[in-house]
């Protein structure tokens, strides 16, 4: 099978190196890829919502499969507009359809679905400029700390987490009036709190049948102890030690079901990847979001510890017969840990080379913020390149992360050293 994967950071890089060894892959693409995916697969440079282009990619290089990385151009419809071409109807995509993807391209959609279907979530309410005043008043009903969330897409910047009530109705006034996130909070869902320690679960479906892969969890702020801005990910570890098979099977009952049967029941076409954002409150799990894809950095520690043929898993949920699937899940720990450019989340320079990748022997270095230019690795992203290490413990696996990194350089680098610190 000729393979186009869509996308250009780390959970493409891992994409591609899983896809690549399986001996079903012909010829793999990436578009527009990085510097990691242009020593395993082609790179075409193709944005991921030129959706005109990545026909003419996929008609002349005769692909087989689309695989969709990011939520961008599952949000505006790729799916559908492959569905809707007569040259491309019949050519699988990975990546729900435009309706289904409103449960990332819309906070409120999501909770609406959520109550729908019973699905334990905090409970909320949204918000426009014309409601703002309604606002203040829901905010007054709640206690601190308040949760805003931008309803649109804002690259995972749209939340924000607020102990004072009067910075938290300022704050809605700078989303709803003053635009601050754009377009994405023209309206606003506010939210209660909830206390305790967030997981990701990953589910496969293909529309009837799903597969739940390993569970992981991220680190989203830039300082140690969990500190600073949020960023895309600074880090991960699967599995997750407090997730024991109880908490597992609460998850897929009261969850895992109810989200794949909800997705029949409101005819959201869905073959594709699920990304549960947890919160274990207690002793049980409530959903903090939906995202329509695999997470970042969490692809780069659950799909190393998937055994199976990644392209035999990717068929059989185009095919519809995921059922028919045994995962295979590799017993040892996976972490990663994300190295990023001095300055990020906020201004950061780009265009720095980057030295030592081919020193790194016990760890996997995928690719991310990472270009090739002429014939040199250099910088050009946030997140630069996540170091990824197997370990019989997540502790063991982190130490030798750690351990790899020391081998990297580029100016103004900078990780995270405390990933794991609360597990």
């Amino acid at each position: 099978m000729n393979i186009l994967v869509l996308g250009s950071g780390g959970r493409e890089h891992t994409f591609a190196w899983k896809i690549a060894q399986s001996p079903l892959c012909n010829e793999l693409y990436v578009a527009p890829g990085n510097s990691g995916t242009a020593e395993i697969a082609t790179n075409v440079n193709i944005g991921v919502t030129d959706f005109d282009a990545i026909k003419t990619l996929v008609l002349d290089k005769q692909i087989d499969l689309v695989v969709v990385g990011p939520e961008d151009p599952l949000v505006k419809g790729v799916h559908d507009y492959f569905l809707n071409d007569d040259q491309l109807k019949n050519i699988p995509v990975i990546g729900p359809q435009k309706e289904a993807a409103e449960l990332e391209g819309s906070k409120e959609f999501a909770k609406e679905f959520m109550y729908r279907h019973n699905i334990p979530t905090a409970a909320y309410e949204s918000f426009t400029k014309d409601t703002v005043d309604q606002g203040y008043t829901f905010l007054e009903t709640l206690n601190p700390p308040y949760v805003l969330k931008a309803d649109g897409l804002a690259a995972g910047k749209g939340v924000v987490i607020l102990n004072d009530l009067e910075e938290a109705k300022a704050e809605l006034k700078s989303m709803l009036v003053d635009s601050k996130f754009g377009e994405a909070s023209t309206k606003v869902v506010i939210e209660e709190f909830l206390d305790g320690i967030e997981l990701s679960c990953f589910v496969l479906t293909d529309g009837e049948n799903y597969k739940i892969l390993p569970t992981a969890k991220d680190y989203k702020r830039i300082g140690e102890g969990d500190t600073g801005l949020n960023t895309g990910g600074m880090g991960a570890v699967s599995p997750v030690p407090f997730a024991t098979d109880s908490f597992l099977n609460k998850i897929e009952e009261r969850i895992v079901k109810p989200t794949i049967e909800g997705f029949k029941k409101d005819n959201l076409p869905y073959v594709g990847f699920v990304f549960i954002g947890l919160i274990k409150v207690g002793d049980n799990p409530k959903v903090i979001e939906y995202n329509v894809r695999m997470g970042d950095p969490e692809t780069e520690v659950v799909f190393p510890r998937l055994k199976n043929d990644l392209v035999e898993v990717l068929q059989a949920m185009a095919n519809g017969t995921l059922d028919t699937v045994n995962l295979e899940i590799d017993e040892r720990a996976a972490t990663t840990i994300m190295v990023v450019s001095g300055g990020y989340p906020e201004a950061y320079e780009k265009g720095k080379e980057i030295t030592g990748i081919e020193s790194i022997k016990d760890s996997v270095p995928f690719h991310a913020g990472a270009q090739l230019k002429n014939g040199k690795v250099v910088t050009s992203g946030g997140r630069v390149i996540s170091i990824t290490s197997y370990g019989d413990t997540y502790q063991e696996a982190i130490k030798k992360s750690y351990q790899s990194i020391e081998k990297l350089h580029f100016d103004k680098m900078y990780y995270r050293k405390d990933i794991g610190f609360d597990l």
